[in-house]
């Protein structure tokens, strides 16, 4: 059932990644995220006006390499795919609705807008 779960949800976000649209576009607004810079200090990163249908790993400056990011909030007009792991693969993602957002406990490595 698990398995299941998890291919549907797999499919679902690689629809929604194949329906952006052909010509370039981007994502109106800002997607923020929570990091610990390399001192351990608390920090929140940005993209303004993300690319759309693009994957864009998540690491904030300072911070150390291959670490997650945490508690995404899409202020963007767009869909954001937020996944685990970089280059926007593996099984455990969420959907952000525009507007929308997730606690600390959603770890980020990587998103991509529709």
């Amino acid at each position: 059932m698990r398995l299941r779960s998890a291919l549907a949800s797999a499919a679902g976000a690689a629809l929604l990644l194949i329906t952006v649209p052909g010509s370039a576009s981007a994502a109106e607004g800002q997607f923020r995220y929570t990091y610990r810079t390399a001192d351990g200090y608390e920090a929140v990163g940005f993209l303004n006006n993300p690319e759309s249908g693009t994957c864009i790993d998540i690491q904030g400056p300072g911070s150390e390499p291959g670490s997650a990011a945490y508690a995404p909030k899409n202020r963007t007009d767009a869909t954001a795919v937020v996944f685990l792991k970089a280059n926007c693969e593996g099984e455990a993602f969420y959907i952000l609705r525009p507007g929308g957002g997730a606690s600390e406990r959603l770890l980020v490595r990587s998103v991509a807008f529709s």
